[in-house]
C-alpha cells in the first residue's frame, strides 16, 4: 500500500517553477496531516474556523486568518482541534526558486542559513502581528491566484514569493546554540520515523527505535515525547490507525487483513483503537466514506 511519506519530496508546481497553494478542509477525509518534512518554504493560513499545527513538538492551534511559517526540513503536522472545522490553505515554494547563478550571493545570505538551520523565527503569526499585518496582501493575492501561476502571472507571483522571502528574513534571527542543538536532536528522531514508515506491520520495541538514533531508551522516549505530544506507542498505533483509515477508503480489502497489513494483530483490539480515534467501527467509516459522509 502506498504511504504518505515523511520525508515528502513531491514536486509541488512543476519542475520549472516549483510553487504551489493548497486548499484544505479538516476535517473532510481525514482528521489529521500526520508528521512530515520537506525541503520548501510553507506557509499555512487558516481562513475559517480553527486548526491545530503541531511544530518541531510544540502546538499552535490557529484561528481564522492567523498564519504561521514552516521552515525549511522542520517537523510539523496538521491535526483538527478538539471537535471543531477548519478551512485553511497552504502555501509551498522551494528554495530553488531563489537560486540564480551557481554562486548567487543572495542565495547564500539569505536562503542558505535557513536550510542550514543557522536563522529561525517566531513561526506562529497571529492576526495583527506586525509580520501578519505585512505579508497578508500577498497571502490574499497568491490565494485568489493560485489557479494562474502557470499561465499568465508568474512575474507577479514569483515578485510576490520574493517579497514573502524579504520579510521572513527581516523577522527572522540566527538560531540561539541551545535552539540549535535541540533540533539537531529532532532531527535525529527523523531516523525513527522512517524506521515506523518501513516496518510499522512488524513489532517495534523502544529499544528498536531509540537504536535507530542513537539515543538512550530514557532520552529517546523523552525527546519523542516532546516532537510529537505522544508516547513512541502511541505514536505507532495512531500510525498504523492512520494507515488503516486509508485502506478503508480506497481499498475493497476485508476489515481484518487490513487490520493484519497495518500491524494489528489482534483484531478486537483494532476495532477498539479505530473506533476511539474516528468515533466510528471500521465498517462504518469504510460506508461514510464511500457515501462522501465523513
Amino acid at each position: 500500500m502506498e504511504q504518505s511519506p515523511l520525508h515528502e519530496t513531491k514536486i509541488h508546481g512543476i519542475p520549472s517553477f516549483p510553487y504551489s497553494v493548497y486548499h484544505g478542509n479538516i476535517p473532510e477525509w481525514f482528521l489529521s496531516f500526520p508528521l512530515h518534512w520537506h525541503d520548501h518554504f510553507e506557509l499555512i493560513y487558516c481562513a475559517v474556523g480553527q486548526i491545530q499545527v503541531t511544530l518541531w513538538g510544540t502546538a499552535y492551534v490557529l484561528r481564522a486568518d492567523d498564519l504561521i511559517v514552516i521552515l525549511p526540513h522542520a517537523v510539523h503536522s496538521i491535526e483538527q482541534y478538539g471537535t471543531g472545522a477548519g478551512e485553511y490553505y497552504n502555501i509551498m515554494f522551494h528554495p530553488s526558486l531563489f537560486q540564480g547563478s551557481e554562486s548567487d550571493p543572495c542565495f547564500e545570505k539569505y536562503v542558505l542559513p535557513f536550510l542550514n538551520s543557522e536563522k529561525s523565527m517566531d513561526c506562529f503569526q497571529p492576526k495583527g502581528s506586525p509580520f501578519h499585518q505585512t505579508v497578508m496582501p500577498c497571502i490574499r493575492f497568491l490565494i485568489e491566484h493560485r489557479k494562474d501561476s502557470y499561465s499568465n502571472k508568474e512575474l507577479l507571483i514569483k515578485s510576490n514569493l520574493f517579497f514573502l522571502l524579504h520579510s521572513i528574513n527581516q523577522c527572522s534571527a540566527d538560531t540561539a546554540d541551545a535552539d540549535h542543538s535541540v533540533h539537531l536532536s529532532y532531527s535525529r528522531l527523523k531516523n525513527v520515523l522512517y524506521h515506523v514508515q518501513k516496518s510499522y506491520d512488524h513489532n517495534i520495541s523502544i529499544q528498536d527505535a531509540a537504536a535507530q538514533c542513537g539515543f538512550s531508551e530514557s532520552h529517546f522516549m523523552k525527546l519523542f515525547k516532546e516532537l510529537t505530544g505522544m508516547s513512541f506507542n502511541a505514536y505507532l498505533v495512531d500510525y498504523r490507525l492512520d494507515l488503516a483509515a486509508k485502506q478503508l477508503s480506497e481499498t475493497d480489502l476485508k476489515v481484518i487483513d487490513i487490520a493484519e497489513n497495518c500491524g494489528f494483530h489482534n483484531h478486537s483490539y483494532f476495532t477498539r483503537a479505530f473506533h476511539k480515534k474516528y468515533r466510528k467501527t471500521p465498517r462504518a467509516y469504510r460506508k461514510a466514506a464511500r457515501s462522501g459522509t465523513h
